[in-house]
């Protein structure tokens, strides 16, 4: 597949500065892409915690079935990722390429299998190579340094036009922590936890199951809100490891945690608007926000009737102010909602209100807004206080164009 052109939503990938107790590198494994990275090596400080959040896809990835058995332990001291083959509907030979993964990356790092996590990313259905990654996994170990990270965030990529990262700072106990960000995603994103890969580290101290109890909430209102296309990947996996080097005090105080958890959040839904920004064939990032529903998880399922409709989506492509379109997906959604006090808005400037056309509405901004790269509505369904909001982007024929020539 030749490469694509880099979207016209991209966003510069930040330093993502070195972290105590986290070495990268990356390798050139032939598993389907040639001449570019596709697999990631990432050794962990002896004691490094752990969480993680994973695909609800009841058809999973043997990497997904892997490491939601070592998360139990709580503890980890590598992760192999590698791009190209997902390693999904393999049966029994995907397990033993987990294994075969797994094993050798810990005798690698000197520690045990129990302790290394995986993921894998690209075409379902063909068996993983897994003695290619096992052949570069010496040039990794020798490659392993701290400031790879930019390698790494592009070493994950499929259909990605351009790697994702974020970094921010915090404090615990008066302690500075940092905290690093890389993902993939750019097509089969309708997340039911996460999207396709993320990873994140910090050199923070903090147990595993706070770091979960923060991880898990976190995506409800990142990963868990967009969408590119309806479809939830068979390998979505998040994985947060949390080195304790930084000298902090172990905690899982939730007032001590305020700080980590507000910049965790941050660097979640960067990633996760990056990804929508990358989305297949995007041209606009869509805002989409619900008032006015009878819960803040009605206002949610509502947000996603519109963000995943196809009909709602290339109105957005061809910059058509076509609120009807977002009236059927509002009453599509299955969620309570009253026609006759339905309000839509794109842009900021009302064009329905109480059920109908608002008196004099001016179609003029409207369509000077939608020429834009960022799209905005916001529906109120005059109903009660729930509101959410979610993100998607439009839909093109480069959608189509990606998508029906994938695996060519």
């Amino acid at each position: 597949m030749a490469p694509l052109p880099v979207s016209p939503l991209a966003r510069p990938l930040p330093i993502l500065p070195p972290l105590a107790g986290v070495r990268l590198a990356t390798a050139e494994a032939g598993i389907r892409y040639k001449g570019r990275t596709d697999v990631l090596l990432a050794e962990l400080a002896e004691g490094t915690t752990v969480a993680g959040v994973f695909t609800k896809n009841l058809c999973p990835g043997a990497p997904v079935t892997y490491c939601r058995e070592v998360l139990q332990g709580g503890l980890a001291r590598g992760l192999v990722v590698n791009a190209g083959n997902a390693n999904v509907f393999n049966g029994v030979a995907g397990m033993r390429a987990v294994e075969a993964t797994a094993s050798a990356a810990a005798k690698t790092l000197a520690t045990t299998a129990d302790h290394i996590f995986l993921a894998s990313t690209g075409v379902i259905g063909e068996p993983l190579p897994a003695h290619k990654i096992v052949a570069v996994m010496d040039e990794l170990h020798g490659k392993l340094a701290a400031d790879r990270f930019a390698e790494a965030a592009s070493a994950i990529m499929t259909t990605d036009t351009f790697p994702k990262g974020s970094t921010r700072k915090a404090k615990i106990g008066g302690t500075d922590v940092t905290i690093n960000g890389i993902a993939k995603g750019s097509g089969m994103i309708a997340p039911d936890m996460a999207t396709m890969l993320c990873f994140i580290f910090t050199d923070a101290a903090i147990p595993a199951a706070a770091l979960q109890t923060m991880l898990a909430k976190s995506v409800e209102s990142t990963f868990n809100s967009i969408t590119i296309d309806s479809d939830t990947s068979t390998s979505d996996t998040v994985l947060l490891f949390a080195t304790g080097q930084a000298g902090n005090k172990p905690t899982d105080d939730p007032a001590h945690l305020a700080d980590f958890r507000r910049a965790l959040h941050e660097i979640l839904h960067e990633l996760a608007l990056l990804v929508v920004r990358d989305g297949e064939g995007a041209q606009k990032l869509v805002t989409i926000n619900v008032q006015g529903a009878v819960s803040h998880a009605s206002a949610k399922r509502i947000g996603l009737s519109i963000a995943n409709s196809p009909l709602v989506k290339t109105a957005i492509a061809g910059e058509d102010a076509n609120w009807g379109r977002i009236v059927m997906a509002v009453g599509k959604a299955g969620e309570p909602a009253d026609r006759d006090r339905l309000g839509v808005a794109v842009g900021g400037t009302w064009m329905a209100q109480a059920g109908g056309v608002v008196p004099g509405y001016d179609e003029t901004p409207v369509v000077q807004h939608m020429k834009g790269q960022e799209i905005e509505i916001t529906v109120d369904i005059g109903l009660a206080d729930g509101r959410a909001t979610v993100w998607t982007c439009d839909l093109t024929h480069g959608y189509i164009d990606i998508n029906g020539s994938y695996r060519s």
